[in-house]
Parts: C-alpha cells; structure tokens; sequence
C-alpha cells in the first residue's frame, strides 16, 4: 500500500518544486521588486504601463527629460507637471528601488536575461528598458574611461537582451 503512494508522492514533490523553481525565476530579474520599502503595499511589485496611455507618458517624461542625479540613482524628472503626476511616482519607486544600480549588479541581470530564454513578462520588459536608460545616464555622468566601459558593456548587454526579446514575441 505504501509503495503504490509512493509515485504520487514523487509527482506532488517534483511539482512543488518546479513551482518554486518557477516562482523564484518570476522573481528573479528584479527581486527588489516584491519588497515594500516605502510602507505601502500597493507599490509591492509596480509596473508602470498598464494601457497605451501610460506607454504614452513613459514616452513624454523619457524626451523631457528623466534624470539620475547621484550614486543612489535619485530619479527626477525635468518638467514640474510631469514630475507632479501621481503616475510618475510609481515610476520613482519602479526607477529608484527596483532597477539595479552598479555594474555588478546590472551584469546580474544580464547574465539571468541571458540565461532564460524565453519571452519577458511585461514588468521585466519595462523593468530592462528603464535599466537600459539608467546604464545610458550613467556612461553620461562617467568620469573615466574605465567607468564608461563598464557601463557601456552593460548597455550593450541590455540592448542585446530586449533586442532578443523583440525577435522572439
């Protein structure tokens, strides 16, 4: 009797597993990204784009102007009425605590996008877009060479990884 429970047992194993292998793969890219730091769970995993419209304000706060300002990443953005939009603040928190900020840890990521082969979820996508932009300030505001190497290489890995991803949609 036991011995005939025992596959099931194996299979209900194997599949909690694979569950938390596949739970922690969905975490993975941006674990920042399920951690509350600002006291209010709604921001617990943001995304900003969720319609054509938002796609739309991404699109007009990246041409006026969205700025890193420090080694923390302090996000601003130029244009006071874009920056006074509640919309924008999620893009703060998405900008300031989610996206990695050294090169270490963007190389992470790129290793992990490299790896997983498969198509990005939404919030991954904008999340390597919105990194993409911070490695971009970041060559910018690099004071040596070695500095806009390093973060040149991290662009170019970026590029190439939502590039994949554009191809195989």
């Amino acid at each position: 009797m036991g011995a005939s429970r025992l596959p099931w047992k194996v299979i209900i194993i194997s599949l909690f597993y694979s569950l938390c292998a596949a739970h922690h793969r969905y975490k993975g890219l941006y674990p920042s990204a399920f951690r509350v730091k600002r006291g209010v769970a709604l921001l617990v995993n943001p995304i900003f784009q969720n319609s054509v419209k938002d796609v739309d304000l991404l699109y007009e706060i990246l041409l006026n102007g969205l700025q890193f300002e420090d080694e923390l990443g302090q996000f601003s953005v130029r244009d006071k009425e874009l920056a006074s939009l509640r919309k924008t603040h999620k893009l703060e928190v998405i900008c300031e605590d989610i996206i990695p900020k050294t090169v270490p840890q963007v190389r992470r990521l790129t290793f992990a996008l490299a790896q997983d082969m498969g198509v990005l979820r939404t919030e991954d996508f904008e999340r390597t877009v919105l990194t993409l932009v911070y490695t971009a300030n970041k060559i910018a505001q690099a004071s040596t060479a070695h500095q806009k190497d390093a973060w040149a290489e991290c662009f170019i890995s970026l590029y190439e990884a939502i590039k994949h991803d554009l191809t195989i949609r």
